[in-house]
């Protein structure tokens, strides 16, 4: 496993929220047990989460089971909380069925992953490492859809329309999506040095050190 996926998480406290006590005490002792993750589960937000005892707390993620519920469901739950308690935190759901859709709507409003319900606690916990690593823990395809419907909705979260050139924007949008630097430099017919240059300067325009991160700017902004 690589090593940044395999770090300790005994500075971090995972919040479980959702009407399966069981499941989620089992997913909360494997945590605990794998990662040394600090864990509390219950059926609500107020129940799992007292903001004057997490004060002073790195951030936190809550993991919100979206079991027999949509993801309009799940984000109309989320909001009266948003402002109050989860700003700061991170944000998952968990338990979601394989044919939801609209996960890009869901990253909107600052989802960072999302967990399936044949999703096995290893993979959750590979998921929950990389959201603590400030990474989305997101799928190719709905990377892609996310981008692609902002750039033609026109709207954004935090829109900075003159900090990349066009062809700036066109190289992100690619490798935000997972597309190699072969690859890119293919469909643009460009140099793979090219490539990398502008991969460089994007990245330091952007502030980010990685391509996940640069995924993670992209969906917010373009």
């Amino acid at each position: 496993m690589d090593d940044k996926l395999a770090i300790r998480l005994t500075d971090r406290t995972v919040y479980i929220i959702g009407p399966r006590s069981l499941q989620n005490r089992l997913l909360a002792k494997f945590l605990i047990q794998e990662a040394g993750a600090a864990c509390s589960e219950g059926e609500n937000i107020d129940v799992v989460f007292n903001p004057s005892l997490h004060e002073d707390a790195l951030p936190g993620l809550f993991l919100w089971d979206c079991l027999d519920i949509s993801l309009d469901t799940f984000l109309s739950e989320v909001k009266p909380h948003h402002d109050t308690v989860i700003q700061g935190h991170y944000l998952a759901s968990f338990n979601m069925s394989v044919e939801t859709q609209n996960e890009e709507k869901a990253l909107e409003h600052g989802v960072r992953g999302f967990f399936y319900e044949n999703d096995t606690p290893e993979q959750i916990l590979k998921g929950i490492r990389a959201i603590f690593s400030n990474e989305l823990w997101v799928s190719r395809e709905i990377l892609t859809k996310a981008i692609l419907e902002n750039r033609e909705k026109g709207e954004t979260l935090n829109r900075e329309p003159s900090l990349l050139t066009a062809r700036e924007i066109e190289i992100l949008t690619l490798i935000a999506a997972g597309t190699k630097n072969e690859e890119v430099a293919e469909k643009l017919c460009i140099s793979p040095h090219t490539v990398r240059t502008h991969i460089y300067n994007i990245f330091k325009k952007i502030n980010v050190p990685n391509r996940l991160q640069a995924a993670l700017w992209a969906v917010q902004n373009l």
